[in-house]
């Protein structure tokens, strides 16, 4: 019996289909969150200023990457609601005309970032010490930006279809070049130039490039993804409609994390550049912690968006609340290994400052409790957004952010310093979970009575 190339979404067992799917997009994750590590161990040994430099950049690339997650969240929704409902020829135009749309954006952003870079950096609290580092490293970052959002749109058309192996292995190629360009550029090898924190920015373009190569070369993605018939105006105004609906409201969302990073930044500014490197070398190992979360985010949605269309809703719910409690043990697990390995992790980036180790293991000991609540919470956003849902998924991210995480955070801050933050943290993640866990039980709830309601 031959092994079926990409799981069915729609008649598979849901842990089967959720796990075929997750594995070759948390391999991917690994892959790239890994070498995003190495980037700051390099970078680190350069000084803690050029850490720090690199540090402050992180909102402001993320947010330029949250540009590409939310037109990727809209593509997948979009998509995975027409294979759902078998209208394939409409799958081709919607993906085609989001990449046309990816391409422009991306050319508008390149030339805005360029123009800002000096003020930007400015007031998010970045003195004259590292200015120059944040400029070397930013002018090469925003020559990617085409080779950040362009290849997300057709890489979340393939997820919404099943396929993530073969997306899941270029982003593993793409990350592997970048870990093995990151010495040669920062340090020099043979006649390479030793380029510093500009040379880790450079490793990066690159290998965004070849990610974004591979992605277009794919036979599915040419065959089954892309229309190559000139389209009408009307048709590609339909599809940014379509897609806009959730892209925008996601794009939001996605773009409240960095500016609500950048707010809790300059807030640890206050404590002085260990307090900046700790808080950005911690963010890392956070992201890495949270590996598994970040691919079912992925894939989940896809899951969800096709028995949407196919009105198989006990089944969205079975696998929605199944992976709600897949990650609340399983970050429990992840916390207890950080806490086992804490050693190495702070002797790898902190060896030789004090302050910065005790920073460091006080995040370690604090921050990962609340993973699995904050799990539950992303994955609500995913789930609301793939159930054509976006305006519910942004007012839970605002809620989270900005009525709970940030002025929590900073009232830890205020009262106990940069340890009190971490503990804020915490509890921001404990309350919104319960209220994300609610909203999706709600409105999941909701659709099945109306579907009942229609069907008798």
């Amino acid at each position: 019996m031959t092994r079926k190339a990409k799981p069915d979404l729609l008649n598979d067992p849901i842990t089967r289909v959720l796990f075929r799917m997750t594995i070759p997009v948390m391999g991917g994750i690994v892959t790239l969150m890994l070498f995003n590590l190495v980037d700051a161990y390099f970078i680190g040994l350069l000084g803690t200023e050029q850490l720090a430099a690199v540090t402050f950049t992180f909102p402001v690339t993320f947010t330029l990457i949250s540009l590409s997650i939310g037109l990727g969240i809209g593509t997948s929704a979009v998509v995975g609601r027409l294979l759902g409902e078998k209208s394939y020829d409409l799958v081709k135009r919607r993906t085609t005309d989001a990449v046309l749309l990816a391409a422009i954006l991306s050319l508008a952003l390149t030339a805005i970032g360029y123009l800002t870079i000096g003020p930007l950096f400015a007031f998010l609290g970045a003195n004259d010490d590292l200015m120059p580092y944040i400029h070397d490293y930013m002018s090469v970052w925003y020559l990617g930006t085409l080779f950040v959002i362009m290849p997300r749109a057709v890489s979340s058309a393939l997820r919404a279809s099943g396929n993530t192996l073969v997306p899941g292995l270029v982003m593993i190629a793409s990350g592997v070049v970048n870990g093995i360009l990151d010495p040669i550029l920062i340090f020099g090898w043979g006649p390479i130039p030793a380029m510093g924190v500009q040379g880790a920015a450079l490793a990066t373009l690159i290998a965004w490039m070849l990610l974004t190569v591979g992605i277009f070369s794919l036979p599915d993605v040419r065959r089954d993804l892309l229309s190559f018939v000139k389209p009408r105006w009307k048709e590609v105004k339909e599809s940014w409609q379509a897609i806009g609906h959730i892209a925008l409201p996601a794009v939001v969302s996605s773009i409240l994390t960095p500016v609500s990073a950048a707010m809790l930044t300059r807030i640890v500014s206050e404590f002085g550049h260990e307090a900046v490197a700790s808080y950005g070398v911690g963010s890392r190992i956070e992201s890495i912690s949270l590996i598994i979360v970040f691919a079912m985010s992925m894939t989940l949605p896809p899951f969800v968006s096709q028995n949407l269309g196919a009105k198989q809703l006990d089944r969205v719910q079975q696998g929605v609340f199944g992976s709600f409690r897949f990650v609340l043990i399983w970050q429990a697990i992840v916390w207890c290994l950080l806490l086992i390995f804490q050693n190495p992790l702070v002797d790898a980036f902190a060896s030789n400052n004090e302050q910065l180790a005790a920073n460091l293991r006080w995040f370690l000991w604090c921050v990962p409790i609340g993973l699995g609540m904050q799990g539950v919470v992303i994955l609500a956003n995913s789930t609301m957004n793939a159930l054509h849902e976006p305006m519910v998924a942004l007012r839970l991210s605002i809620l989270r952010l900005f009525i709970f995480y940030v002025p929590i955070c900073a009232l830890g801050a205020w009262l106990y310093g940069l340890y009190g933050m971490f503990v804020g943290a915490v509890i921001a993640n404990l309350l919104m979970s319960g209220i994300s866990w609610w909203t999706v039980q709600r409105h999941l709830k909701g659709l099945i009575a109306k579907q009942e309601t229609v069907s008798t």
